[in-house]
């Protein structure tokens, strides 16, 4: 059991037990102990993309961390929280409503690389200590602007059921969840006021959605805080694969926990492929350096008859590990 469960985690809990729900589910169908993690924190209050390692697939769990997100998520208009989202205490207030045609007016300054302040209720550290519970106990902080990239943010327009053609390769693996969660909001009055409105934003790791909803809405003249969050694109994983933990239970109980289970490779679709030979492999799995090695440069996954070696740095015909995988 060495690879990727892709978990579409429900709103109610956090990441941490969705990988206790993992380890019992592995216990339950008798798969033996494994190591276990995930590949990106999601708030109690988010849904969507988990990924979870399995075994050897852990290694590579920061990688994921660091991967690209998309998230579909709906700013609701008119109160800002102190956590800029539903769970908070409002702290301003605003009768002013944006229309749909002033929202992609002001999308554009929202993507690319812009500067966002993190919430105050982040687990940011700050001086070893979460900003969320400095904050619970009563402290006031400080939060450094950082520096992230939006690669796109946009209004997933529903007009007479169909989506709009820009829309439909990043909608396409949504399915039924974004058709019931997209209102209209206000498409057919693109003048009208809107109390909220639906978005989608492929982002860079580090960003806060949260932070780029308030960061929107102050722009409109007015103030919000996210209503609805959840995740629809992880690095390379997306909603198509990805199963209730009611589903876990059952395939767990069934013993068929296999069906689910994506190959570690699945988090490295992105890296090329370099074959090596048993003796090569032998090398690379002690951790020695292959010389002369005809390759491009680069990051490389190497493989002894299609079974992953080590993830492998290649530099002018020196290959050298970077991680290496016990299989």
């Amino acid at each position: 059991m060495h690879g990727w469960l892709i978990i579409d985690k429900p709103v109610g809990i956090g990441s941490t037990p969705c990988v206790s729900a993992v380890k019992r589910a592995l216990r339950q169908g008798g798969y033996g102990k494994h190591k276990v993690g995930h590949g990106g924190t999601l708030d109690p209050l988010a849904s969507g993309v988990l990924p979870i390692a399995i075994g050897e697939a852990t290694k590579l769990a920061g990688r994921m961390l660091d991967s690209d997100k998309v998230y579909a998520f709906t700013i609701s208009f008119g109160a800002e929280t102190d956590t800029l989202d539903a769970e908070g205490e409002v702290v301003e207030t605003s009768d002013a409503r944006p229309t749909l045609a002033e929202i992609e007016a002001i999308l554009p300054r929202f993507t690319g690389e812009i500067e966002q302040v993190p919430p105050k209720y982040s687990a940011l550290k700050i001086d070893g200590k979460p900003a969320y519970a400095r904050m619970r106990a009563g402290e006031d902080v400080e939060i450094e602007t950082r520096r992230v990239k939006i690669h796109a943010i946009r209004h997933p327009e529903l007009v007479s059921g169909s989506i709009c053609p820009d829309d439909e390769d990043e909608l396409r693996g949504l399915g039924v969840w974004m058709l019931k969660q997209v209102q209209h909001d206000g498409v057919e009055d693109r003048a009208a006021p809107l109390d909220s409105i639906t978005l989608t934003a492929h982002v860079s790791k580090g960003t806060y959605i949260r932070s780029l909803a308030r960061d929107i809405a102050r722009a409109l003249n007015t103030v919000g805080h996210v209503t609805m969050l959840h995740r629809i694109k992880a690095g390379p994983f997306t909603l198509e694969g990805a199963i209730s933990l009611d589903k876990l239970d059952e395939l767990a109980k069934s013993r068929a926990l296999e069906q689910a289970l994506l190959p570690l490779t699945a988090g490295l679709d992105d890296i090329p492929a370099l074959s090596v030979t048993p003796d090569q492999a032998r090398k690379l799995r002690q951790g020695q350096r292959l010389d002369g090695f005809p390759a491009s440069q680069g990051l490389h996954l190497a493989t002894d008859q299609s079974v992953p070696v080590a993830l492998v740095d290649c530099d002018e015909g020196e290959v050298r590990v970077v991680r290496g995988f016990n299989l």
